[in-house]
């Protein structure tokens, strides 16, 4: 059951310690908070999935019979957390995945209610233990946290989803998952062959070759830190330098996105000009990473405001010296996820 100081904690969290019981299970809160990531493609659904684990496992402590690690049994019940939130869901995506480009010339589509995907921040990731040799093992392995791994897998009915994320992100032999999910190992194997290939359709490709969790190198770092001195000069000209031709931008919760940098460019001119009714204001960022990824938060400062307010949290790809992809996750309640101030002040 693990070492004789676990036994201790479980034994006085059965007797309804709850000091010993938090002990127990709080040092498996970050890769719990990851896992239903992955399961949910959402940190603020995750946030609340773990808690419900605790709550469910402290209800069922006195029934613990240590046949698995406590850290398994979390495991367990988080998983079955995360398949009784799936039930009925619909999955989680970015605007590209729902419509073709936007007219940049076109007002921007208000906000809608859809289940986007959301950024994970890198300051609370905690990497998976080396899955298995196989070769879609390794690939899934290298994406576990890249949105566009969280993007494949949205297209996996739950369950199958449970079982890549066990056998290919976790290493969880084929045994154990069926014991988790109150399966047969058969069924565990079927469900991973069907679930490896439908991500293997929806991935990009030349998977094998990313390695999203890798730094950004030096050219990457000197192309984000002119990008970002051009966004706060509002310098339209650098960032047209700066940008791939073919350049993708999305802003979930907008269902409005740009591909290519014509269309990018004209949509900042709008909203960066204080002459025009859709003048957005003046920003201020600050680096962070999110996803494995570089990314920039930032901060607005609206016309009549003192402060910067937040913004986005925009998480960017880069190739070829230039940047590809930007998505940039229009919510300010993530902010503190990612230990963001809550304003900046207005000066500059």
């Amino acid at each position: 059951m693990g070492t004789g100081h676990d036994d201790l904690l479980v034994a006085a969290a059965r007797d309804g310690d709850e000091s010993a019981f938090t002990t127990l299970v709080e040092r498996h809160r970050r890769e719990l908070r990851v896992h239903c990531y992955r399961m949910l493609g959402s940190y603020h659904d995750a946030e609340d999935l773990v808690q419900e684990t605790f709550l469910r496992a402290w209800k069922n402590i006195a029934g613990f019979q240590g046949r698995a690690t406590i850290r398994a049994w979390l495991y367990r019940i988080a998983t079955n957390a995360c398949l009784d939130a799936l039930d009925g869901r619909t999955r989680r995506m970015l605007p590209h995945h729902l419509s073709g480009p936007s007219n940049p010339d076109d007002d921007l589509a208000p906000p809608t209610d859809i289940h986007w995907l959301q950024p994970f921040p890198d300051r609370l990731w905690e990497p998976a233990a080396p899955s298995e040799t196989e070769p879609d093992a390794v690939a899934v392995t290298r994406e576990t946290i890249e949105l566009a791994f969280l993007a494949a897998i949205q297209h996996l009915p739950p369950r199958q989803r449970a079982v890549l994320i066990l056998r290919d992100v976790l290493g969880w032999p084929a045994s154990q998952t069926a014991t988790l999910l109150d399966n047969s190992v058969a069924s565990v194997n079927s469900a991973l062959q069907r679930a490896r290939a439908t991500i293997r359709e929806h991935l990009p490709e030349r998977r094998l070759d990313w390695a999203p969790t890798a730094a950004p190198s030096e050219e990457e770092r000197a192309v984000l830190r002119r990008y970002v001195d051009a966004l706060e000069r509002a310098d339209l000209a650098t960032v047209a330098e700066l940008l791939a031709e073919d350049v993708r931008t999305t802003m979930p919760p907008y269902p409005t996105w740009f591909r290519g940098r014509e269309s990018v460019l004209r949509a900042l001119a709008t909203s960066w000009d204080p002459a025009l009714p859709g003048y957005v204001g003046r920003f201020r960022t600050l680096p962070t990473r999110a996803n494995g990824r570089p990314a920039v938060a930032t901060y607005v400062r609206r016309p009549g405001e003192p402060d910067h307010r937040p913004f986005a949290i925009s998480v960017f790809w880069f190739g070829g010296g230039q940047i590809t992809e930007i998505v940039a996750f229009h919510d300010p309640g993530l902010f503190p996820a990612f230990a963001l101030p809550p304003s900046l002040p207005g000066h500059r």
